[in-house]
C-alpha cells in the first residue's frame, strides 16, 4: 500500500527560500538552475494551492460566527 505524503508548507516554503537564493547566486550550471526552477515552480504551485485552501477555510469559519465576525476577502496577491 502506497503512503500518502502530508504537505508540509513550512518546509516547502524555506525550501522554495533555498532555490531562490542558488538560482540569484549565479553559481549553477544552465541544467541545475533549469531543474531548481523547475521544482521551485511546483513548490510555489503547491504552497499556493495550501494558502487558497486555508483562505476558504478562514473565510468558511467567519461565515459560520455571523453575529460575532464578519467575513472578509483575504487578498493573496502580493502585488499593492
Amino acid at each position: 500500500m502506497a503512503t500518502i505524503k502530508k504537505f508540509d508548507f513550512e518546509k516547502s516554503l524555506s525550501q522554495l527560500e533555498e532555490i531562490v537564493e542558488e538560482l540569484e547566486s549565479g553559481n549553477l550550471s544552465l541544467d541545475e538552475a533549469i531543474a531548481k526552477f523547475k521544482t521551485g515552480s511546483e513548490l510555489s504551485r503547491l504552497c499556493l494551492e495550501q494558502l487558497k485552501s486555508v483562505k476558504i477555510k478562514i473565510n468558511e469559519c467567519l461565515g459560520e460566527e455571523k453575529g460575532k465576525l464578519k467575513k472578509r476577502e483575504i487578498n493573496l496577491e502580493t502585488d499593492e
